[in-house]
Order: C-alpha cells, then structure tokens, then sequence
C-alpha cells in the first residue's frame, strides 16, 4: 500500500475503506493478493450488477478483441454499437411500449446528467432545475448543483447556480407535504426547466420514494410542461428488479440517465434516453472523445439475455425477499443500535441510531471477508447491494458476516455502557 498512500492523490476514498490490495474477482468474490476471499456487497457502487466477470460477457470481449474490433470511434457508427441498439430496442425498449432516442455521452454518470441538464434548458429556454435533499447525481459542476451533499457542493470553490432543492418523498413532517411546495413555488415564480429525480437515493440513504408520490410528481411536471428526468445510474438495470426502477411506477420520464451497470461488467459507458421529441441537439453541442466504447457495447448487448425473459427478474425478487426478511429479523434483535431499515430489491439500507456504529459495523463486515459500505447524509445507512446473480448461499453468507458484526459491536455498546455505570 506505500506506493498508493505515496503517489495516488488524497481524493481517494475506497481504497481508505477498504484496505486491500485485490488481484482478482468472480461473481460475487474479490481476492486480495494474500488470497483471502471477501463477499462484495458494494458491487463498484452499482457498477456490477451482474458481478465481476461475467463469463459470457467476458468471452464475448475476448472474441472481439481477437479479431480487432474496433475500440475507439468517438460517436462513428461501428458494428458493435449497431448490435447494442438493435438489441436494446428488441429487449428493453419494445416490450416495454417505450420510445426514446439513445444518446451515448462521455462513460460517466455525470456526463449523462450533464446532457439531461443541458438538453431540459436548449429544449425550453428556461434555465433553473428542481432537485431533491439528499440527492446524489455526480460532482462535475453541472451534476454537482443538483447534488445535495454539502462537502461534495463545497469542494466546487464556486456558486452553484440555477437550481432549486426541495424536501424528498419523507423528509418532512406528515403535516407538510414536499409536492405541495413544489407545486406552490411552480405557480408563484418562473419555472424551471425541469425536475432531476431518483426513484431511490442510494447514495442518500436507500431513501425510497413512494410510487404515489412519483406519479403525483409526474403530473406535476405535465401540468406545468417541465421536464422529468429521471436519473437510474445507480438504482436501474435491474437494481431493484425491474430493469428500470420506474416500471412499477407506471411514469414516463422525459429523460432517463443509465451509466454503471449498463455496460454489464463494469467497463466505462453512460447515455441518456430521450424522449424524440426533446432531441433537438445540434450535430456536436454536447461531445466528448469518449462516447463510443465499442468494449463496453459489446458486453452491453451481452447482458441484455437476462432480460429476455421474466426468470432473471423473478430471481432478484426472491433474493431481496431473503434480504429484507432478515433484515427485519436485525432490527428486532438490536433495537438499540438499528433504528429502521429500507429499500426495494436488491439495494436495502438498515438504518442505525448514529453513523459512527454504521461505520463500525462496515469496518467489522471487511474484516469478516465482506465489502460494504455506508451511506446517507450521516453516513448511519448500511447499504446492502449484492450483485443480482449472487447465489443464494453467498448471499446467506455475506448476510451471516453482517450478523457477526453487527453482534461484535452491539458487545461492545453493551460493554461501554457497563464501564459508564460502574464509573
């Protein structure tokens, strides 16, 4: 770790959370070069939804390079970007009656939230979006107005401009209603261009928004003509176990931002889905040298077979009924430390009393051999985000290895308290 902690800038995060040094990874295992094993419930932060390695998506990668596919072509037409659309249109877009352009942006989530951003304004004129407390949408300048966290907004060493944040689905007291104020400050000041919202925060907290309040959102958003965008970076393909977090929903965002696990392996690659009639980019206003990764089109198209039919999704249901079934079992058994728990499929968050026992438990799960980490504003979510095609008895295991830490700390709560006493 000297030449990291020696020469890799202070930024870094991970590798401060999770201090290791990994040599290789399958499915729902990371190794580290001492050979121990460690469960990933992290999943590259939603970037590995279909775990490490994939076999067909890597075998399919390998049989490109074979025969010099092309790797690089900024936004040319190649044959491996083709298949991808044609195979995204068959799979998720048709079955599902949807109809969007496919802008691929520069491989970042940020990127594809910058080109919703810009894309809302050209198309209205109008410059102001309405954003959400605790919302996370990337730390480039345009994402990170819309971006809630006060250390991450700090960090931009200037005005973050044009954008208005408003309570989420819960943060407020049962007697004020967050959309009433939206739809007060709509009719009494100049609209916005459009509203950027995540159907869960993950990075917020496994905060979940209820599919009444998105659907009154939505109409909101019709009745005064601004646009919807909805940002599943983290939370879509497949997350929550429908390859779009909205479908249950029943709303048609406007613009949709994908990036992390649309790649199927987690090689660089965002786009934004946009509505047709709100493509009205000119050739070359929003570019970007790397926004055709033919590697990561050809994986894409790859991963798209577990959509093909309904049984991928029925697994991630079953799992996340094994997951919240325990975790409901955890809050029972440690009423003093776990305050609630949430979420929808396979991305859960158990709630604790303070962030210093979250973090806690997070440092004993790493060094039980399990990757997880912790979210929220107060960093007091312990955030539980398996890969999707994680078995069953990895899954019970990396659930056991939460069990052992959360009894580790717990004892020692307990014992911390016995000294107070006595003294």
């Amino acid at each position: 770790m000297d030449i990291i902690s020696s020469h890799e800038s202070n930024v870094r995060i991970y590798s401060r959370l999770f201090p290791a040094i990994f040599a290789s990874a399958r499915s729902a295992t990371v190794v580290d070069e001492n050979g121990n094993e460690y469960i990933d419930f992290f999943c590259g932060a939603g970037a590995l939804n279909y775990g490490h390695n994939p076999p067909l998506m890597k075998q399919k990668l390998i049989e490109y390079l074979e025969r010099d596919g092309v790797t690089h072509s900024l936004d040319m037409t190649t044959s491996a970007k083709a298949a991808f659309l044609r195979r995204f249109e068959e799979v998720i877009l048709r079955p599902r009656q949807l109809s969007y352009k496919v802008q691929f942006t520069a491989p970042t989530g940020a990127d594809a939230v910058e080109a919703a951003l810009k894309l809302a304004r050209k198309a209205t004129g109008r410059q102001k979006v309405v954003y959400f407390a605790d919302a996370y949408h990337g730390v480039t300048l345009g994402a990170l107005a819309v971006t809630a966290n006060r250390v991450k907004r700090g960090a931009a060493g200037i005005p973050l401009e044009n954008s208005v944040m408003i309570p989420f689905d819960g943060d407020c007291h049962e007697e004020t209603d967050s959309l009433n104020y939206l739809e007060f400050m709509l009719a009494r000041s100049e609209l916005p261009a459009a509203i950027i919202v995540e159907t869960i925060q993950a990075e917020g907290g496994v905060k979940v928004a209820s599919f009444e309040w998105l659907l009154r959102l939505e109409h909101i958003a019709r009745q005064y003509e601004v646009i919807l965008i909805v940002d599943e970076i983290q939370v879509g393909c497949g997350r929550t176990g429908t390859f779009f977090s909205f479908e249950p929903v029943g709303i048609s965002p406007d613009i949709i931002c994908l990036s992390k696990s649309i790649s199927g392996m987690g090689l660089p690659m965002a786009l934004a889905l946009i509505k047709p009639e709100l493509d009205v980019w000119s050739p070359g206003e929003h570019v970007g040298t790397f926004r055709g990764n033919n590697l990561a089109f050809v994986t894409a198209r790859q991963a798209l077979a577990y959509w093909e039919d309904d049984s991928f999704a029925e697994s991630i249901a079953q799992k996340a009924t094994t997951v919240r079934q325990w975790m409901v079992s955890q809050v029972l058994a440690y009423p003093k430390i776990i305050a609630g728990a949430r979420g929808r499929g396979l991305i859960q968050g158990i709630v604790f009393t303070d962030g210093e026992l979250a973090s806690k438990v997070a440092r004993s799960c790493f060094e039980m051999g399990l990757i997880i980490e912790t979210a929220g504003p107060a960093d007091d979510v312990l955030k539980i985000m398996p890969p999707l095609t994680i078995t069953q008895a990895e899954l019970t295991l990396g659930l056991q290895k939460i069990e052992d830490s959360l009894d580790a700390v717990a004892s020692g709560e307990r014992g911390k308290q016995l000294i107070l006493a006595a003294s």
